[in-house]
């Protein structure tokens, strides 16, 4: 027996009812356990969660999405007693943002089965909510120094909504992701998706980088027209730029890296700038991929991290 992925909270529905735009209405979707970067995408949904209180509209039933074996939640012993436990969620829930204007948040545990029926259930959510665009954002590892302003590629449907700005990548094939598949079945049923991946530096990837979550925000803003306060990451990207410089100062290897990334950086800009051939230097397509796989290894604890 196949039972309904998804609860509706009836206050929250009337609540959402009550405020949505009648055009343009906006979600926002961060999934933990696959792919992000510098904790991008997760940051994003914490900090609109921390910017304003939340509305529960509707809850998933997660057990019937996680492979608990593959994926274990964390729990916390302490003496003779387990004292927490990371609770597994994926939340619907109605946010503001800096001016009050409405829109959902979708946050939690990416599922690691039944990708097709839980995307065919945001789209009901879609379709109910009356939602006209849904935007992601993550970070993914690059070969880019910290240096040197972030870069993100935005990429969905239809064209019209995404910048126009060079694309960093030509064609590569990555592992895929229950919110890329998201983006790419509403482009099949004629729904507006876009994502913003930010390009961290890969050897950052691993860390906590609020730098990362601001570049998101400010993609966010720029499609959707809405203005998300980000008060909460400033001082969190202060610290994290010290505590960069204080361990790149600390190491002969790291500075060696992060020079040779910024001429690479530098040369691949002024290429692109006057018009030049851009195929180089920056990595191919299989280099990308290859960065990519070494990322989800480090995730799995199967290889060191970079410096």
């Amino acid at each position: 027996m196949t039972f309904p992925l998804i609860s509706w909270d009836a206050e929250g529905v009337q609540a959402w009812a009550s405020v949505a735009p009648k055009e343009g209405a906006v979600l926002v979707h961060s999934l933990r356990g696959f792919i992000d970067a510098g904790k991008a995408g997760a940051l994003v949904a914490q900090q609109i969660l921390d910017a304003g209180e939340a509305q529960r509209v509707a809850t998933f039933d997660i057990d019937q999405l996680l492979d608990y074996r593959s994926r274990r939640p964390e729990m916390t012993f302490s003496v003779n007693e387990w004292t927490d436990y990371d609770e597994p969620h994926l939340y619907l829930d109605l946010v503001h943002d800096k001016e009050s204007t409405p829109f959902l948040l979708l946050h939690g545990f990416e599922p690691d089965i039944r990708w097709e029926q839980y995307i065919r259930t945001v789209k009901e959510i879609v379709t109910r909510t009356g939602v006209g665009l849904t935007l992601g954002a993550y970070g993914i590892p690059m070969a880019a120094p910290h240096t040197r302003p972030l870069t993100a590629t935005v990429h969905g449907t239809p064209q019209d909504l995404l910048p126009d700005a060079p694309t960093f990548f030509g064609t590569v094939n990555v592992p895929a992701s229950a919110q890329n598949l998201m983006e790419y079945r509403f482009a099949q049923w004629d729904l507006p998706a876009v994502n913003i991946a930010v390009h961290v530096p890969h050897y950052l990837a691993q860390s906590s980088y609020p730098q990362a979550a601001e570049r998101a925000i400010q993609g966010i803003e720029d499609i959707s027209g809405l203005l998300i306060d980000t008060s909460g990451l400033d001082e969190e990207a202060e610290k994290a730029d010290e505590e960069i410089a204080r361990q790149t100062a600390e190491s002969d290897e790291v500075q060696a890296l992060v020079a040779g990334l910024e001429r690479q950086y530098d040369a691949y800009m002024e290429s692109r700038d006057e018009g030049l051939d851009i195929s180089g230097p920056l990595p191919s397509a299989d280099e990308l991929g290859a960065e990519f796989e070494r990322f989800l290894q480090q995730q799995r604890g199967d290889t060191p991290p970079h410096a």
